[in-house]
């Protein structure tokens, strides 16, 4: 429609203004804003279209997905995922008992149950502490089939406790909840002393409903989460108790963290695995030894550890002076200004590199191959060596690549959401 100007002369009509919002908006602002831009997106959408429909007609329109054997898949022109089918028992439980094998799948689904629980915020309290306990015994129980429950090891949890729920709750605690720390931790005391004293002898809990299998039968996905979860759960508080120590007045604590940290830094994850396996027992006294899974489990706590450490110094140093001087005028001890004021705030600061690192170590699982511990990849390597299926390592290692994708990328996904959820205050 044309317009009248103050002079009486009519305008031209003008164009409608270009629409900012919707999908035609985005493209043509992201995809198509120049020429150059325009090609490499038709050039880039062309070879990912060509790509796709050649991956839907390699792995599902020629497939084969059942056969006795891979002469049943040559020349065929797809993927071979009857070896999948057939070996699929080896590449998730390795070499554990054929007719016990419920057993580690049982122990699969409480792991991710617990995992999962862990990641509700709602958890984040003493029930966290059950579900962990209850899900760790469910697990190993499942695994091992047969469990003895040191006494020893129940009064040590108990004095730790106590001593920890004291220090962190004797200055808000009611009166009863504080006189109950005490308890604990006094009972956990005393047992201690006594026991080593040689009062009272040493005890364990037997639990064993199913049959025992030792940890050199252990292979597979069990294998992967549980040296990743219980390594990684027990590397995070180890490795901020470095970092704070890095960050001590004290010299001596500062100098034996810093020497710790840079030393276990600055060695292989897979050189701690080999003198964990290897050069530990020679200096062990005769008749003593290790299960050669623990040995892994804790040269994997000792490297993961003082990675989190440096991780979480950065935190701590990202800090404001005026939030630890603000803890000191609020009369907080060391204890409650760590716990409630310094490490909730450094951490959330670094979870974007805290989950990263946990992503990193939950691959590099696939080390301990080198001590004759097979993970979850390395059974999915061996499945290969079964001369019928000769051949197609390619559908095996994509199925182990989607697998591991599956648990990264959940935890790449938590972390985004968790990083939003707690910065939401800081957020204007």
């Amino acid at each position: 429609m044309s317009q009248a100007t103050e002079a009486g002369q009519v305008a031209p009509a003008r164009l409608p203004p270009t629409v900012d919002t919707g999908a035609i908006a985005w493209l043509r602002k992201n995809l198509f804003s120049s020429v150059g831009n325009s090609l490499t997106t038709i050039v880039l959408a062309g070879l990912l279209v060509w790509l796709a429909v050649w991956f839907i007609d390699w792995a599902l329109l020629k497939a084969t997905f059942q056969a006795e054997s891979g002469q049943a898949c040559v020349g065929t022109g797809g993927a071979c995922w009857a070896l999948i089918n057939d070996k699929l028992r080896l590449i998730f439980f390795g070499s554990f008992p054929y007719e016990e094998q419920w057993r580690p799948l049982l122990a699969i689904l409480a792991m991710i149950a617990m995992l999962v629980l862990s990641c509700d915020r709602r958890m984040w309290n003493w029930r966290l502490a059950i579900v962990w306990a209850i899900g760790s015994f469910v697990t190993f129980l499942l695994m091992f089939g047969q469990i003895h429950i040191p006494v020893t090891l129940i009064f040590v949890v108990a004095l730790l406790a106590g001593a920890g729920g004291y220090l962190l709750r004797r200055a808000t605690a009611p009166d009863m909840e504080r006189i109950a720390w005490i308890v604990l931790m006094a009972l956990g005391a005393l047992y201690l002393v006594l026991r080593v004293a040689g009062v009272i002898r040493g005890a364990a809990i037997p639990v064993a409903p199913f049959e025992y299998v030792e940890t050199g039968l252990w292979g597979g996905l069990p294998v992967t989460m549980i040296l990743a979860t219980y390594g990684l759960a027990a590397a995070f508080p180890y490795g901020i108790l470095l970092a704070l120590g890095r960050r001590s007045n004290l010299p001596l604590i500062r100098a034996l963290c810093v020497g710790f940290i840079e030393l276990i830094r600055g060695v292989p994850l897979i050189s701690l695995l080999i003198m964990a396996s290897f050069l530990l027992p020679l200096f062990l006294p005769p008749g003593v030894s290790f299960d050669k899974f623990l040995r892994a489990q804790v040269a994997v706590i000792l490297f993961a550890g003082a990675y989190i450490a440096e991780v979480v110094r950065g935190g701590l140093q990202s800090l404001p002076k005026g939030q630890f001087e603000a803890a000191d005028a609020m009369g907080l001890n060391y204890a409650q200004k760590t716990a409630f004021i310094v490490l909730p705030q450094a951490l959330r600061v670094v979870i974007p590199p805290l989950i990263n690192t946990f992503i990193g170590f939950f691959k590099d699982t696939t080390l301990v191959l080198v001590i004759g511990i097979f993970d979850f990849l390395n059974t999915a390597n061996a499945a290969l060596v079964d001369p019928k299926w000769a051949g197609f390592p390619g559908e095996v290692y994509l199925f182990a690549a989607f697998v591991y994708f599956c648990f990264c990328y959940s935890m790449s996904r938590y972390s985004k959401y968790l990083e939003r959820e707690l910065n939401k205050g800081t957020q204007r």
